[in-house]
């Protein structure tokens, strides 16, 4: 039984997060709209198991709440210092900055996540992830010190990520 289990159910935790965005994409929720969710929670992961060799380790799911509200929040913020950004400033006054962020996490997941995490917030943009997978390039819209915004996406975001996934 658990066997059938493990093949309809790859990643159980995805089945559930698949089924719950969709349910809010339809801004409301209907019985239809609920085991639609579940439907494409079972079918998506089932058929992309795959490309998904090593299933990934449990996560720390309270950190994992305060993290995605972290985010959300960080997102909100960001949105309006760059509408503000754009707004007031001349691009000739703009200080676009490249920064290296060398990785200590290891998961593939966690790398995603992070790189996702930046990409999302508005300001900041993942360009590239080296090749041995121990440096994510950081492109930031306006900022003054390079070694500032590599501090802050170290504390802020990868540090939780290695405390959710390790």
């Amino acid at each position: 039984m658990t066997k059938v289990l493990n093949w309809l159910f790859p990643h159980p935790l995805m089945t559930v997060i698949l089924a719950v965005v969709w349910v809010m994409l339809q801004n409301k929720v209907s019985a239809g709209m609920v085991v639609f969710g579940l439907i494409l929670g079972i079918i998506i992961p089932r058929a992309t198991a795959v490309w998904w060799p090593d299933r990934p380790k449990a996560i720390v799911t309270a950190k994992f709440v305060v993290y995605c509200i972290i985010v959300v929040w960080d997102i909100i913020v960001a949105n309006i210092e760059v509408a503000w950004i754009v707004l007031t400033k001349p691009n000739s006054k703009l200080r676009p900055i490249w920064v290296e962020v060398p990785l200590d996490l290891r998961q593939p997941e966690a790398i995603t996540l992070l790189a996702g995490t930046i990409t999302l917030t508005p300001g900041t943009v993942s360009a590239d992830l080296s090749n041995e997978g121990r440096s994510l390039l950081v492109h930031a819209l306006d900022a003054a010190d390079a070694d500032a915004v590599r501090d802050e996406i170290k504390h802020r975001y990868e540090r939780r990520l290695k405390e959710i996934f390790e």
